[in-house]
């Protein structure tokens, strides 16, 4: 069954048929709705899934504090509920959020799970915005060896003359009919568009949201 702020008539979640353990709890992992980055997990009970259905924000229950609590209520930080499905067995959800802030962990990281080894490390996310995020490390931080920042240095000139060298690569891969050649050039195009991107700060989220207006 599924939830989608996006259309009401398929606001489908039967509370009661979601199966809670002896706690009267079942486990929530809440991840980013557009490149599907996992945020944080926590637990919720009837009351606050039925909250989060209607408020369309994320609601917990507190298993120290004993209870109910709302995600960003106090920090601002709020989750605004984009889906929200449950899975074969129904005992565990998964809801998609627009994390306010881009901040749903305490700490002040962006997910709860960003430590690897004991060190702080960006959580996982597609493919796309992992490539994307080190093109922006790499515009904030040159290092003199990088490829990047040597697009970057160049500017428009360059950035965008490689985009147009790149697209006429992926026309004449098509043409031949290479599949291996084809995936190359697609993947060096979506490098320099994402290039191209960061240089006049847009965000990749911001593509990631046309597309999905246009889904709907």
């Amino acid at each position: 069954m599924f939830f989608s702020a996006s259309n009401p008539e398929h606001q489908v979640i039967p509370v009661d048929q979601i199966r809670y353990d002896s706690h009267g709890l079942v486990p929530a992992i809440v991840q980013d709705y557009l490149d599907g980055t996992v945020l944080m997990m926590a637990w919720m009970n009837r009351e606050s899934l039925q909250k989060t259905l209607e408020t369309g924000e994320t609601w917990f229950w507190s298993r120290s504090r004993q209870e109910l609590w709302h995600k960003g209520g106090t920090s601002g930080h709020v989750q605004k509920v984009q889906s929200l499905r449950y899975d074969c067995d129904s005992d565990a959800l998964l809801i998609g959020v627009e994390q306010v802030g881009d901040i749903a962990c305490h700490t002040g990281e962006r997910s709860c799970f960003h430590q690897v080894e004991g060190k702080i490390t960006p959580p996982p996310a597609d493919t796309l915005s992992q490539l994307f995020a080190v093109i922006c490390d790499r515009r904030d931080h040159p290092q003199e060896s990088s490829y990047t920042c040597k697009l970057l240095a160049g500017g428009d000139n360059k950035i965008l003359k490689k985009i147009g060298e790149e697209s006429a690569e992926v026309v004449m891969a098509f043409k031949d009919r290479d599949d291996d050649a084809i995936a190359a050039e697609v993947a060096d195009l979506f490098y320099h568009t994402l290039v191209a991107l960061a240089h006049h700060q847009v965000d990749l989220k911001s593509v990631y949201r046309k597309l999905q207006e246009r889904r709907r």
